[in-house]
This record gives structure tokens, C-alpha cells and sequence, in this order.
């Protein structure tokens, strides 16, 4: 039965968004809650499970398509409380990259696997250059003398 391990590789993601919600929610009442990222996170649940299912479960041959998965996932979730909770900027700043990165080799290594699997991770890769991008003009902007 392939149903438990698809709906729970899909549902995984959203363990990280929703400790991110419950983070931010103190520090964001209005614009982050309406962020998509159900989607998101959804996209990328659906794709490891795809990857999963093609390499016949957690096989010697998953290893490193699923380890750098995990990676990016626990970068993701990291994310979140770094810079909403910790408001630690620079340190978020240089967490974001490797997360971008390490989506960015996810992806990679899901290709010649499952291009569907792989497809799924754009959207996510495209909000992480985007938020990249915001994280660092923040950094910018509110640089204190002394660095973190």
C-alpha cells in the first residue's frame, strides 16, 4: 500500500511551517499567514515521495537524493526561527543561501530520477531566490555597527 508513505512524505513539510507560523505569528500578523506555502510545501512533500517510490524506498540508491532533501528541509525549517524569532539577520542571510543551495542540489540529484519530482521543487527554488533577495536588504538596511 502506497497510500501512508505518500501522504506522509507530502505531509512532512508542513511540520516546519506550521512551527514557522506559530514563530512568526508573534512577529507578522498580517502578510506572512497569507504566504503560499501550503503549496510550496505540499510541491516538495509530493516530489520526495516520488523519488522514494521510483528508487524503491529509503535504498542505498536514496541516499543522497533524499539525504540532501532532509538537509534542505531541516535548512528550511532552521530558517524560520533564525531570522523571525532570533531576528538574527546576517546569520538567516547565511542560512538562506545554503538553503537556496542545497534545494539547488536537491534538485539536481532528483532529475534523472523523476523530472516530475523535480519540477515541483521550482516553484520553492524561485520563492527562495526571491526571498534571498529580501533577506539580504534587510540585512542590508539594518546592519548595526557591531556585526552579530
Amino acid at each position: 500500500n502506497m497510500w501512508l508513505p505518500m501522504l506522509g512524505m507530502t505531509a512532512l513539510p508542513h511540520i516546519g511551517g506550521l512551527y514557522g507560523g506559530y514563530i512568526t505569528r508573534k512577529e507578522v500578523k498580517t502578510w506572512y499567514p497569507t504566504l503560499p506555502w501550503t503549496c510550496l510545501y505540499t510541491g516538495m512533500g509530493y516530489g520526495s515521495y516520488l523519488v522514494w517510490k521510483e528508487l524503491g524506498g529509503f535504498t542505498q540508491d536514496a541516499k543522497v537524493p533524499l539525504g540532501l532533501y532532509g538537509l534542505q528541509l531541516a535548512l528550511n525549517w532552521a530558517w524560520t526561527p533564525i531570522f523571525f524569532g532570533a531576528h538574527k539577520l546576517k546569520l538567516a542571510l547565511m542560512e538562506i543561501v545554503l538553503l537556496t543551495g542545497a534545494v539547488g542540489a536537491t534538485m539536481v540529484s532528483w532529475y534523472p530520477i523523476s523530472q516530475t519530482a523535480t519540477l515541483l521543487m521550482a516553484p520553492y527554488l524561485t520563492w527562495l531566490c526571491l526571498a534571498t533577495s529580501l533577506n539580504y536588504c534587510i540585512w542590508r538596511d539594518n546592519r548595526e555597527e557591531k556585526e552579530e
